[in-house]
C-alpha cells in the first residue's frame, strides 16, 4: 500500500508537521488528520516511497517535538477524503507545502535572531550534529543578519533538526533559531576554516584568514571586557540571565552548558568550541577484557571515522583511548556507539582530556595493547568526498555487504555468519550483485559479524566491506 498510517501523535499536532514528517522522504499525494485519536494518514506518490518511509522508520523513528510518531502500513490502497472544512484546509496546506519546500531537502538555512552572543560554525556543528550527520557547513551574514547552511546526510535528519530546533533559543533569552529549508539540493565548499566547513574532505585549503566574529580578535575582545557580535554589544560580567537562572536555551538542552556567567568563564567554554577543547582522542571503559582487542575497537569505531590509534591500558584493560582523525568523528562514534553491547557490556565513551594516544617504547611489555592505525588500507573516510560519509547509520540487526564476487553464494555467506549468531534473512541486490544484505537475530550478534568479518578475503583480489545498513529485508 502507499497509504501509511501514524500513530502518537502530539494531541495538539499541526496540519503542517504531520505533512512536514511525510515530505521528508517524498511527494505526498494526501492527507487524513484524525487529531482525536491522535493519529493521521497519508498517501504516498508510490508504494516505493511508502515502504521506504516505513523501513526507515524502524531503525531510526522519527519524532514531533520529540516524541516518537509510529509509522506502519494502512491497510487502505488509497485515501478518500470528503470536502469537509477542515480537510479542504489541509488540502489547502498540503498544496502550499509541496509548492515551497518542494519535496524533501538535505539543506537547511539557518538564521539567528536576537545575536547577543557570538554564534561559531562550531557552536552549530555541536547543536545541528545531534539530530544527524553534518556534511557541509556554510556561514555568512546577510541584512545584517548572522546566517548558516548545514547540509545533512539524508532528508529525514535535516526533518528532525527543523522540527525539533526551529524556534529555540542556542543562549538564554537570545540567539533565536529560525530554520527554513534551502532551495539548494547540496552544497559547494571551497574553503575549509571557520567562516565554512566539508567534513567529508579534510583535504580543502583554508583559503583567507577569518575572524569567529568577523571583526577582530574574538577572546582579545572578550578579555578586554566587551565584545560584539553582529552590531550588538554585551557586557560578559553582566550576562543576559543572572547565573543562579537555569540555562533553557538549545545548547544546555543538547549540551548541558549553557552561557557562562562570568568572563572568565566565557572565555573558557568559547576557546574549547573553537578548537582548544576539540580533541579527537576518546576515553573507552567497561570493556570485555577477555575479548575485546585494539582491532575490535578499531574496525568498530572505524564504521563512524578512520580510526588513527588504539591504546587498551596495562594496568586496567576495561579502559581503552581511540584517536579518531578529527573531533567530528569522535563526536560520531559516541552519538551511535555509547551504550551499545560490545560482548555483553555496553560500551561507555566519552572525549578524553587527552590530544593524541602516545605509542610506547619498543620492547616494553604494554607495547601489543597500543596499535597505531594511521596508514591502514581499511580506512573508510580516506578518499575526500567519499560515499561512505552519506551512509552512516546506526548500528542495526541488518548489515550491507558489498565487495561481493560473482561466484560467492548466499550458502557460503551465510554459513560465515552463523558462525557468530542467528542469520534470519538474507538478499542479494537485484541491480548489483555484488551487494547484499544479511540480518541477524540480534544486535550484538550483527556487531559480532562486523568486527569479525569486514575484510574477509573472498578471492584473490575482493575483500568484504561489512557496514551496518538501515534498510530491511
Amino acid at each position: 500500500s502507499k497509504v501509511v498510517h501514524l500513530r502518537s501523535l502530539p494531541s495538539d499536532v499541526t496540519d503542517n508537521e504531520v505533512i512536514q514528517l511525510g515530505l521528508s522522504y517524498g511527494h505526498v499525494t494526501n492527507v487524513l488528520m484524525l487529531k482525536g485519536k491522535n493519529q493521521a494518514f497519508l498517501e504516498m506518490e508510490d508504494e516505493e516511497i511508502a515502504n521506504q518511509m516505513v523501513s526507515s522508520s524502524g531503525l531510526n523513528p522519527p519524532t514531533i517535538r520529540q516524541r516518537i510518531i509510529y509509522v506502519q502500513f494502512s491497510n487502505h490502497k488509497e485515501l478518500k477524503t470528503d470536502s469537509s472544512p477542515n480537510q479542504l484546509k489541509t488540502q489547502a496546506i498540503l498544496q502550499a507545502m509541496q509548492k515551497r519546500e518542494g519535496g524533501p531537502n538535505h539543506v537547511l538555512r539557518a538564521v539567528i535572531e536576537n545575536m547577543l552572543y557570538p554564534i561559531t560554525l562550531d557552536v552549530l556543528h555541536t547543536i545541528f550534529s545531534k539530530f544527524g550527520v553534518i556534511l557541509k557547513i556554510i556561514t555568512f551574514t546577510k541584512s545584517s543578519q548572522f546566517q548558516a547552511l548545514i547540509q545533512m546526510a539524508d532528508a529525514l535528519q535535516s526533518q528532525t533538526a527543523k522540527l525539533s530546533l526551529d524556534g529555540q533559543n542556542i543562549y538564554n533569552g537570545c540567539c533565536t533559531l529560525r530554520i527554513e529549508y534551502s532551495k539548494l539540493s547540496a552544497l559547494n565548499v571551497k574553503f575549509n576554516n571557520d567562516k565554512s566547513r566539508d567534513y567529508t574532505r579534510n583535504d580543502l585549503p583554508t583559503g583567507e584568514p577569518t575572524s569567529i566574529l568577523g571583526t577582530g580578535n574574538a577572546l582579545h575582545s572578550m578579555l578586554g571586557g566587551k565584545f560584539q557580535a553582529i552590531g550588538y554589544t554585551c557586557d560578559p560580567n553582566h550576562p543576559h540571565i543572572p547565573p543562579s537562572q537555569p540555562s533553557t536555551g538549545a545548547l544546555h538542552h543538547l549540551t548541558g552548558t549553557g552561557m557562562p556567567g562570568s568572563s572568565t568563564q566565557m572565555v573558557t567554554q568559547l576557546a574549547a568550541i573553537v578548537g582548544g577543547g576539540q580533541t579527537s582522542v576518546l576515553h573507552v571503559s567497561n570493556l570485555n577484557e577477555e575479548m575485546v582487542t585494539p582491532e575490535v575497537l578499531f574496525l568498530l569505531f572505524g564504521v563512524y571515522g578512520d580510526v588513527n590509534r588504539v591504546k587498551i591500558m596495562y594496568q586496567k584493560k576495561s579502559n581503552a583511548l581511540v584517536q579518531m582523525n578529527d573531533n567530528n568523528q569522535a563526536q560520531n562514534v559516541i552519538r551511535f556507539l555509547d551504550g551499545v553491547k560490545l560482548y555483553d557490556r555496553p560500551l561507555q565513551i566519552t572525549l578524553s582530556r587527552h590530544n593524541q594516544v602516545q605509542m610506547p617504547r619498543e620492547g616494553q611489555e604494554m607495547a601489543k595493547l597500543t596499535q597505531d592505525y594511521t596508514n591502514s588500507p581499511l580506512h573508510r573516510f580516506k578518499k575526500p568526498g567519499s560515499k561512505n560519509f552519506q551512509n552512516i547509520f546506526a548500528p542495526s540487526e541488518v548489515l550491507h555487504l558489498s565487495n561481493i564476487p560473482p561466484e560467492t553464494t548466499e550458502e557460503f555467506l551465510r554459513e560465515k555468519f552463523e558462525e557468530f549468531g542467528g542469520v534470519v534473512g538474507f538478499k542479494f541486490f537485484v541491480k548489483d550483485r555484488r551487494m547484499a544484505l544479511i540480518q541477524m537475530s540480534s544486535l550484538e550478534e550483527a556487531i559480532i559479524c562486523l568486527v569479525t568479518l569486514h575484510n574477509l578475503k573472498l578471492g584473490e583480489s575482493n575483500h568484504l566491506r561489512v557496514s551496518f545498513s538501515k534498510g530491511h529485508i
